[in-house]
C-alpha cells in the first residue's frame, strides 16, 4: 500500500514506536507522537511540474497516488522594507482557505483518505478547523469541528460552507480541546495540533523558503507560535536539508507570542513548566490564533527553538494592533495573530538577534478577511 512505510515509523514522547500505516492520532497512553526523522531530499528531487507543496512530495513520509490537493503552498516571498530594515515576508494567507494551515491539513487529509478513515472530529481556533474541512471536503472525508464560542463568526461561516457540522463550544481553546478529545472516543479524531502528517505537510514552508533563497537557508525566520507547529516545521525542513546536505546551517527560529497567552515563552525561559494550565475563558486576544494555554507538543517546540539557537518573545496587545496598522501600511491586510511576528521585530533587532545584513524572513500566517469584526474593531479607531 505504501512504499516508503518501512522507512519511517510514529514515535510518542516515551520513545515508543508505532506503524505509520495504521490511522493513529497518539500513543498507546496517550502522549502525542510524531514521525521519525526523514533524510531529506536534494533539489533535483523537486518535482517542478507541480506549483503547490506537493513539488516537495519526495520528502513525505508516505507515497500519496491520489493526494488530496487544493494548490497550497508556493505562497509568495516579497522583500520589504519594514522599520528600516529589509525583511523577506512569506505571504501565507495566498493558501487556498486564507491561512498556513492548509500545509498540513493537505497532509492530514491525504493520511486519512489513503488510511480509509470514513469520519473524522477536530478542534480549532478557526484557521485549522476551517481548513481541514475544506480538505476533507474535497477528499470526502465527512468532519465535526468543535471550536470555542468566541471564534470568528467569518470562521465558522467557512468551515460550515465546506459541509463540516460545527459545534461551539463555551470557554476558551483548551475547552474546544478536552470536548473533542472526549468525542474521540466515538470518532476518529483528526486535531491538527495531535496528528503527526500535519507537520510533515507544514515543513514545506522551510523547502520553500529553501528554494525561493536561491537553495540556501535564511539567517532567520520569524514567526507567531500558539501550538508551535510553524516552529515544528522548520526545525524538521531544515534538519532534513541539512542531513540531505542542501544546507550549511540551520536559521534562528524567532518565536513570538502574545503577552497574555505565553506558554512557549514562560517554559523556555524556565518561568514555568506546568503543560497542564487552563486559560480565562473570558479572555480574548486580537491573536486569537495564538492564545493556547497547553501546546500538545511543548517541550519539542521549545527543543526546536534552543536547536536552532534561537529564542522566544513577547508581545502587547497594543503592540499587535499597531503592527497590524503597520503592515497594511505596506498592503500586507493580515490577521492580528500573524501581526504578532511583526510587533516582535523592534525588539528582536535592538537585542541583536535580528543583524542588519541578515537575511531574515517573516511569516505572516492568515488573511485579515477571516477576522472581519476584530479588523472593523481595529481600523474604526481614529
Amino acid at each position: 500500500m505504501v512504499q516508503k512505510s518501512h522507512l519511517v515509523s510514529l514515535i510518542d514522547d516515551n520513545g515508543k514506536s508505532y506503524d505509520v500505516t495504521a490511522p493513529r492520532w497518539c500513543g498507546d497512553d496517550g502522549a502525542s507522537v510524531v514521525l521519525s526523522p526523514l533524510p531529506g531530499i536534494r533539489k533535483e528531487d523537486i518535482d517542478t511540474e507541480q506549483r503547490s507543496l506537493w513539488r516537495y512530495r519526495k520528502s513525505f513520509a508516505l507515497d500519496y497516488p491520489k493526494p488530496v490537493s487544493l494548490g497550497e503552498g508556493f505562497t509568495p516571498l516579497l522583500k520589504k522594507n519594514f522599520m528600516g530594515h529589509d525583511f523577506h515576508f512569506k505571504l501565507e494567507w495566498f493558501n487556498p482557505t486564507g491561512s498556513f494551515k492548509d500545509r498540513g491539513t493537505s497532509l492530514v487529509a491525504s493520511t486519512l483518505a489513503l488510511q480509509g478513515v470514513e469520519k473524522a472530529l477536530t478542534d480549532s481556533s478557526g484557521n485549522g478547523g476551517s481548513s481541514l474541512s475544506a480538505y476533507c471536503a474535497a477528499a470526502g472525508v465527512p468532519l465535526k469541528v468543535i471550536v470555542p464560542a468566541s471564534t470568528s463568526q467569518s470562521k465558522v461561516t467557512q468551515a460550515g460552507a465546506y459541509g463540516a457540522e460545527v459545534e461551539l463550544i463555551p470557554g476558551g481553546r483548551d475547552a474546544a480541546q478536552d470536548a473533542a478529545l472526549e468525542q474521540s472516543k466515538h470518532t476518529f479524531y483528526a486535531g491538527h495540533n495531535w496528528h503527526p502528517f500535519f507537520l510533515d505537510g507544514i515543513k514545506t514552508i522551510g523547502y520553500e523558503l529553501w528554494e525561493g533563497l536561491g537553495f540556501e537557508a535564511p539567517d532567520n525566520v520569524v514567526f507567531v507560535a500558539g501550538a508551535g507547529s510553524l516552529a515544528l516545521g522548520c526545525d524538521a525542513a531544515f534538519s532534513e536539508l541539512l542531513s540531505a546536505g542542501q544546507i550549511k546551517s540551520r536559521p534562528k527560529l524567532l518565536v513570538a507570542q502574545p503577552e497574555s497567552c505565553c506558554p512557549i515563552f514562560e517554559t523556555f525561559h524556565a518561568r514555568k513548566s506546568d503543560n497542564s494550565k487552563k486559560a480565562d475563558p473570558h479572555f480574548k486576544s486580537l491573536a486569537e490564533g495564538a492564545a493556547i494555554p497547553a501546546p500538545v507538543r511543548l517541550n519539542r517546540v521549545v527543543d526546536a527553538v534552543r536547536r536552532s539557537n534561537g529564542t522566544v518573545v513577547t508581545v502587547t496587545e497594543i503592540q499587535i494592533e499597531k503592527a497590524t496598522r503597520d503592515l497594511a501600511a505596506l498592503g500586507f491586510y493580515c490577521e492580528p495573530t500573524s501581526a504578532v511576528a511583526a510587533a516582535a521585530l523592534d525588539e528582536l533587532t535592538k537585542a541583536g538577534w535580528i543583524e542588519r545584513d541578515s537575511k531574515t524572513v517573516v511569516i505572516l500566517t492568515g488573511s485579515g478577511l477571516k477576522t472581519g469584526a476584530v479588523m472593523d474593531q481595529i481600523f474604526a479607531k481614529k
